[in-house]
Parts: C-alpha cells; structure tokens; sequence
C-alpha cells in the first residue's frame, strides 16, 4: 500500500512549481524544488505539508490579500495529476493550508480563496481556524455557499463544520451547542451530490456523539419534510450509525424498525464454555415472536472482553437484519474468532456474549477465555 506521506513527493513538488511558475514573474522552478525537496525523505505527511508551506512562503508576495489572489489564479493552470493516483490530490494541501497558516487576520480574502481552491483539495482543515476566530463571517458565507453550483463548495460547508473532523481542529463551540449548523444540514441532505450528502450524514454522525437528542428531532423532521424520501433515508441510516451502534431506541424507530419488539428469546446455546484464545466461540439461540404482526428487526451481540485491569468491556457486533412474521421462530447461529490479531488483545478470564434486539439486552451467558495452547 502506497504511504499517504508520498502523496507530498518530487512528482507533487513538480506540480505545485509549475502552477506557481504561471503566476509568480521571475519565479525559479529550479530553486523552488531544491529547497522543497531539502530532507523531504524524513519527513512525515503533516510535516512535509508544513514544509512545503514554508518553502511557498519564500516565494510569495509579504501582502497576504494580493498573494491569495496569486494562489485563487493558479486554479486554471493547476494539473490535477494522474486519474489512478489515489494521493494525487495532496499536491495542493500546503496550497490550501498556506492560507490557514498566513491569513487568519485577512478572512474575506482567505474565504475567497478557500472557496475557489477547495475543488483542487478540500479546504475542511484550512477553514477550521477562521470559523473559530471569525465565526460570524464565516456564518454569513456558509449560508451562502449552501447554495453555490459547485457541489465541492457545497460540500466544505457541511465537512468544514464538523465538530469532530478527524484530522482537523476540534470546533469546540459546535460539540456544545451544534444548533447553528443544523439550518445549513437542513438545506443540503438533499443535494442532489452523494458526495454532499455523505458529508451531511458524517456531521450528523459527530453530532450524535455529543447531542443525539438533536439528530434524532433532526432526523424525524427531514422524515417529514423532505420530497426525496429515499436519499433522505440513506443520509438518516448513515447518520445514526453511531446510535444504532450504541442501542439509541429512537435511533432504530428512525430507520423503520419495531420500537418495542415482543419477542421471547431462548437460552444462549454455546459449542464450549472454555474457549481458547486463537480458536473460535459457536453459539445459537431461538427467537419466538409473539407479536400479531410482523416484527423489524436488527440483531446484534456483543462480546464484554476482559481488559488489563480485570474489568469487561463491550463491544459490539452486526449479526443480522431480519423481518420476523407473527408468532414466527427462528433459529439463528454465530461464529466468532479470538484470532490473534494487531488491533486487539485479549485477556484470559471471564467473558459474556450479550443479544441485542433493536438495541435492547435481551440474553447474556458466560464463558471463559484461556491462554492459547
């Protein structure tokens, strides 16, 4: 697999010379890729892109607001690279973060630019700080970009504002208090761009960790306003993935599930009570409905593993989706590995397997896991 950092190598360096070289008069290719290519080798990703910032800065006018309108033209030259080339949208990252870095006090300018460039790579981490320094600018601007033709600046909008953006600067403002961002998510969970809306559905997402109360009102008032009932369905079953995952029962009702199941459930039957690490745990159990109607159902269970400190810790695990006729039985079967792997330890001792109905316990049973032979 090819390391993200090699997004920000000599091929990129080339690329962002070339776009400069068309703006900047006596500007030097030549110099420019030397010193940006200066210990590129040892660098980490982050840090090349504070690097080649760096290297930019020496090329580029002291005036912030005429150096931003040099980078808004180099749009029309940029070389967006090879079609196969996963990474090759990295070349403008220290473009992009160029502005964050160097014109916060300027934020029309830095605005404008990020507006403009976010299609060559999106400008969610750029815009970060001036949303926190200037929060009611950037208000003003979003409510407008909501509606802009490009789906790319439609789409900064709802990634920009995320309150836990992986990668980018916690926005600390809308982990406490996420209501200024809902009228903007209301006017594009419809966009007719799927790279809008998954966005839509990601900042919903970061919501519920903090607010699920707001995205479930959220989720139920889209249900009943939108005109595009089944994209506006996908962006609820994405958003609430988290809550599904953690049992929220509104969370399930949201996505066409039964609110309270009536369902009878037999005994957790395991192949062995002592299970080995490196070898895997068989177990069944029976489902009864005793509803007059059919029943939508989301099956899951949980594993409580043992931690270093002797305290169980659950997680949790998708085993089926099913649709249970009235006084229905159905027998439903598992197997679960505690193969070594590199993203979980496990610890030797007492375990429980737990099934949930629609994020409900309705049956746990315990076993030991031991050392491997």
């Amino acid at each position: 697999m090819e390391l993200m950092k090699n997004g920000l190598a000599e091929p990129a360096i080339k690329r962002i010379a070339f776009a400069l070289s068309k703006v900047l008069p006596n500007f030097s290719s030549e110099d420019f890729i030397a010193l940006s290519l200066v210990n590129i080798e040892q660098l980490e990703l982050k840090e090349r892109v504070q690097h080649l910032i760096t290297v930019i800065h020496t090329f580029m006018p002291s005036n912030f607001p005429q150096a931003a309108q040099l980078l808004i033209d180099i749009k029309p030259y940029w070389d967006f690279g090879e079609k196969d080339d996963a990474l090759s949208s990295f070349a403008a990252w220290p473009i992009i973060d160029y502005i964050a870095e160097f014109g916060l006090d300027h934020p029309v300018e830095s605005l404008t630019a990020l507006k403009e460039l976010t299609e060559l790579f999106s400008a969610e981490f750029a815009i970060r700080p001036f949303i926190i320094k200037h929060t009611e600018y950037c208000h003003q601007q979003f409510e407008l970009w909501v509606g802009d033709k490009n789906e790319h600046v439609r789409r900064l909008v709802s990634e920009g504002t995320r309150p836990r953006l992986p990668w980018g600067i916690q926005l600390k403002q809308f982990i406490n208090a996420p209501s200024p961002n809902i009228p903007l998510l209301s006017k594009l969970y419809q966009d007719k761009s799927l790279y809008v809306r998954r966005s839509v559905a990601n900042h919903l997402n970061d919501i519920a960790k903090d607010n699920p109360d707001v995205v479930i009102k959220t989720c139920e008032l889209w249900q009943e306003n939108s005109i595009d009932q089944i994209n506006t369905q996908w962006v609820i079953k994405h958003a609430t993935r988290s809550l599904i995952k953690s049992g929220n029962q509104a969370a399930f009702s949201l996505l066409g599930f039964t609110k309270k199941p009536l369902i009878k459930l037999s005994s957790i039957n395991l192949s062995n009570t002592n299970v080995a690490i490196g070898k895997t745990l068989n177990f069944d159990f029976e489902l009864i409905s005793s509803a007059k109607k059919t029943q939508n159902l989301v099956i899951d269970f949980a594993i409580h593993f043992m931690k270093a400190n002797q305290k169980q810790r659950a997680k949790v695990f998708k085993l089926k989706t099913i649709t249970l006729k009235a006084n229905e039985k159905l027998t439903l079967n598992k197997k679960h590995s505690f193969k070594i792997i590199t993203t979980r330890k496990y610890y030797p001792g007492e375990h429980l397997i737990e099934i949930l109905i629609n994020g409900k316990s309705y049956r746990k049973q315990s076993f030991i896991l031991t050392k491997s032979i």
